[in-house]
């Protein structure tokens, strides 16, 4: 008879997480893998599986957290959409890593080296913008019932185009771009859907 587990597996696929984020799923070796979770190479494998299956794990957790942390970001009263979503532009131009320089999300760097490989990637990454680019528009849409964002502007192709801004402004930011010229090009994406009075 097996004996019981005596560790979390959401714990241990969290400690996890990070190696996929620093290094990337190919540099990330499973010793990386047993020295960060602290489980011995069985441990991991009758738990999780092979390292691939582990990144699976760990990266479906990390795309869910990533897309409540924009809903959570984003939602709120009619009455203050236009802010939330003012907020939530600049908050993307303006973070930077103890570096000075922004490290990308990890959704934007696995599908950057892995969505043209694994088609089960590509897929994941695809809801998760597709999800992204929903909550944006939902917003967008919330903006215009309250009157402060243009209701000329379709909710969801201003909610795709959001998202491409979002995703430049953090490959942008990771490159060392001025932190001035992101706010900037998020301030105009701003002024794009002020509603004219």
């Amino acid at each position: 008879m097996s004996r019981p587990r005596t560790f979390d597996e959401e714990t241990v696929l969290r400690s996890v997480e990070q190696e996929f984020w620093d290094r990337g799923f190919a540099a990330t070796s499973m010793s990386d893998i047993m020295a960060a979770s602290g489980l011995g190479k069985g441990s991991l494998y009758a738990a999780f599986g092979d390292k691939e299956a582990i990144f699976d794990r760990v990266y479906e957790l990390y795309c869910d957290d990533a897309t409540a942390a924009v809903r959570a970001a984003l939602g709120g009263p009619d009455e203050s959409a236009f802010e939330r979503l003012r907020s939530h532009l600049v908050r993307a131009a303006t973070r930077r890593g103890s570096s000075g320089v922004e490290r990308a999300c990890l959704l934007a760097k696995t599908t950057a080296e892995l969505a043209a490989r694994r088609p089960s990637v590509a897929e994941r990454s695809r809801r998760t913008f597709e999800d992204l680019a929903g909550i944006l528009a939902a917003c967008v849409a919330a903006g215009q019932r309250a009157g402060d964002v243009d209701p000329r502007l379709d909710p969801v192709r201003t909610g795709n185009s959001l998202l491409a801004t979002l995703r430049g402004l953090e490959a942008l930011g990771e490159s060392g771009v001025d932190e001035q010229v992101l706010v900037d090009a998020a301030d105009s994406a701003i002024e794009v859907l002020a509603a004219r009075r």
